[in-house]
């Protein structure tokens, strides 16, 4: 169970650092694996494709999607107790669980434009929440997230042109002008809860020979009925499969526009989804 001053924290910002999650030894044996596995070869899920011929650091080490569905490990990792309990607590029930993700993140490789992630699991009802672990120290150097404090209380943005010079996605959203992010520093093994509506991302890794790896699981709310279908089969959290509905997308999101000196969001309808 967690404290009751992170539950608050959790609640009142949308996002919760559990620090010392998982052991060193643990993390040395994530990093090993996962970079074997990049090393070997392409995998289900990577759409970029391996190209070490790239100038491009993210076409030489692209992310994992789904890992989980191949891989034992990244399926044991995605079911562990210790982020079933922190979840729970936060949620107050347990979730089910829809994704797996490492991002490699090299050095001089782009970052991730601010996004929402229940932009792309369309939840219904309730949200997405994501377990973001670090396999390495994160900090704005090498690339660290990047959170919207409050913005768990927004509903869902709708998409702007992203800087691809900086992102290696060319999709982001409009904060409201005084708004920043903020970066979340994090030593490995550190897991980072954030909920689906929290805009976050990350800026590119500036540092000359340090990497910024995460493993990710993405996650949804116990009361949830559907999920966009790029995100089936869906799994309880003792890892047996449960049906649930595919979410279309196509509902509203908002913009910030000003009144009388006043952001304010304005919702119209939403993008439609690719998946």
């Amino acid at each position: 169970m967690l404290p009751a001053d992170q539950k608050r924290q959790f609640d009142n910002q949308g996002f919760l650092n559990v620090r010392g999650l998982f052991s060193a030894d643990e993390v040395q044996l994530f990093q090993q694996h996962f970079m074997d596995l990049r090393a070997a070869g392409s995998y289900p899920g990577d759409s970029a494709g391996v190209d070490l011929g790239s100038k491009d650091p993210l076409k030489k080490y692209p992310r994992m999607i789904h890992m989980h569905r191949w891989d034992q490990l990244s399926l044991n990792w995605m079911l562990d107790t210790r982020l079933r309990d922190c979840m729970t607590a936060m949620l107050g029930r347990e979730p089910f669980a829809v994704q797996t993700m490492l991002y490699f993140k090299p050095p001089g490789a782009r970052g991730q434009a601010l996004h929402q992630d229940q932009f792309y699991l369309r939840v219904q009802p309730g949200t997405c929440i994501a377990a973001w672990m670090a396999l390495d120290d994160c900090d704005e150097e090498n690339g660290c997230l990047q959170m919207v404090p409050d913005s768990h209380l927004w509903p869902l943005l709708c998409n702007a042109e992203a800087d691809t010079t900086q992102s290696f996605t060319d999709v982001t959203v409009d904060l409201p002008e005084n708004v920043e992010s903020q970066p979340v520093i994090m030593n490995a093994g550190d897991v980072v809860f954030f909920n689906g509506q929290v805009v976050h991302g990350s800026f590119p890794n500036t540092s000359a020979d340090r990497f910024r790896r995460a493993l990710i699981g993405h996650y949804i709310a116990g009361e949830a009925q559907q999920v966009a279908k790029y995100y089936h089969p869906i799994f309880r959290m003792d890892g047996t499969e449960v049906e649930l509905g595919i979410s279309e997308g196509g509902d509203m999101c908002g913009r910030w526009v000003d009144v009388d000196g006043t952001p304010v969001i304005e919702m119209q309808p939403s993008e439609q989804l690719a998946w």
